[in-house]
């Protein structure tokens, strides 16, 4: 079992740095060090900031090793210095920043090898090695959003998503009563997914599918963004504050911009690049609202026949290509239906990849929360100013996305990956 753990960790830990490699090799040292947009860090500070958290948790702490560069910790700590401000901070140059992860990277295969997966609860099944994982893999996936954001030519290639397999349409009746919310037994769950815990959700309607682009595109044509009754006090200002016409990225054209290619917007794709605030207005001008996180979990997890919480809307089985678009494969989302296996047991799609989901809850932690291994992970952001997002994008890894996996964003920002799905309660009768 050991053996086997560490075999599977080692290559969750390559497949993370290869993809990394890739990200950064893409594009040549001047574009490593520019800071492509203020929202973002500088590419080569995503790298070595990647190094630092390894260096930190696995070969200082796990290791017990001597620090490689005890110097940069102050330059890569991110709550220490904004993203703004990182391109003035005198951070190591890209071939430096090559052989100081390499180096770590070395000394943590080692530590790998040896030190006992058991104990210790940092070290416990390997936790802190798929913490590592899971966190350099996030900021691939930060990396990918930057490469959306440069200007320039084309760098990054893959080929398109499948096209759609079956029929999506219309909305799912979710039944009402109990299910188990987050994990007390997933391996490298991280803290703000724990403990799991029973929340009893009274019956609801959700979008079978995430709303598409050509559905979002009716809302832009109808005048969405110019009607105030549509958005929120705080929704309103942001939108004239930042002159907010369409999802980023399109060019009121029926044309938008990926990854440097200018092409048609896909009308069957998920929309993608929207704040919390324009996915609230497109709910309200709909007559409909976001789900709640908890009614979200219960859509991808919840077996009603079976009435356990499954790991993915499929089951518990890790997720594979046929499955969900996840892991970069492809450079955009896929169309609402290119995913049939990976539907949940009562017909709702692309839970898992394509666009992470705004939901309309404020991120917390869950009843019994502990902060673990830091307080910065999850706890220092909770309370009323980030929204929770689930399922995970066409840039998340499988390895920092299951059925319980939170991710949390400011409600203005638009820059990650980010679509929705609508909900709605059932009306007099609808319900059974």
């Amino acid at each position: 079992m050991t053996t086997d753990l560490r075999a599977r960790t080692a290559l969750e830990l390559l497949r993370a740095r290869r993809r990394s490699i890739a990200l950064t090799e893409a594009v040549d040292d001047g574009d490593l060090v520019r800071q492509h947009s203020p929202l973002m860090s500088p590419l080569v500070w995503d790298l070595a900031h990647i190094g630092n958290q390894e260096e930190l948790w696995l070969v200082r702490d796990v290791g017990g090793r001597e620090p490689v560069r005890v110097d940069i910790d102050k330059f890569y700590d991110a709550f220490r210095h904004a993203r703004a401000d990182r391109p003035a901070l005198p951070l190591l140059g890209p071939g430096e920043a090559r052989s100081y992860v390499g180096t770590v990277r070395d000394k943590v295969l080692d530590i790998l090898d040896t030190v006992p997966l058991e104990g210790r609860r940092l070290v416990r099944q390997g936790f802190a090695f798929g913490m590592i994982v899971q966190h350099e893999q996030q900021h691939d996936e930060t990396m990918l959003a930057t490469h959306q954001l440069r200007a320039g030519e084309p760098v990054l290639a893959a080929p398109p998503p499948p096209p759609a397999a079956v029929d999506v349409y219309g909305e799912v009746l979710i039944p009402g009563g109990p299910f188990t919310m987050g994990t007390s037994t997933e391996r490298w769950a991280l803290d703000n997914e724990r403990p799991a815990h029973i929340v009893d959700v009274p019956a609801f309607f959700i979008d079978a599918g995430p709303v598409t682009n050509a559905r979002y595109a009716e809302f832009v044509d109808d005048g969405g963004y110019l009607d105030r009754r549509w958005w929120s006090e705080r929704g309103w200002r942001h939108r004239a504050e930042s002159d907010l016409r369409g999802p980023m990225h399109w060019h009121g054209d029926g044309t938008r911009t990926h990854f440097g290619h200018r092409g048609p917007i896909e009308p069957d794709a998920p929309v993608v690049h929207v704040c919390f605030h324009e996915a609230e207005a497109y709910a309200r001008w709909a007559g409909r609202r976001l789900p709640t996180e908890a009614e979200w979990e219960k859509a991808a997890r919840h077996d009603p026949v079976a009435g356990r919480s499954r790991r993915y809307p499929w089951g518990d089985a890790d997720p594979g290509e046929w499955h969900a678009n996840l892991g970069q494969r492809h450079l955009r989302p896929a169309p609402v239906g290119a995913y049939p296996d990976g539907a949940s047991p009562l017909g709702v799609h692309q839970l898992i990849g394509d666009v992470w989901e705004w939901t309309s809850t404020d991120f917390h932690g869950y009843p019994g929360f502990v902060s673990f291994p830091y307080r910065e992970y999850s706890e220092v952001f909770f309370g009323g100013d980030y929204k929770v997002l689930r399922g995970g994008s066409f840039g998340t890894d499988a390895a920092a996305c299951r059925g319980t996996f939170r991710n949390w964003d400011l409600p203005v920002r638009r820059q990650i990956f980010s679509g929705f799905r609508l909900a709605r309660d059932p009306r007099p009768g609808e319900a059974g």
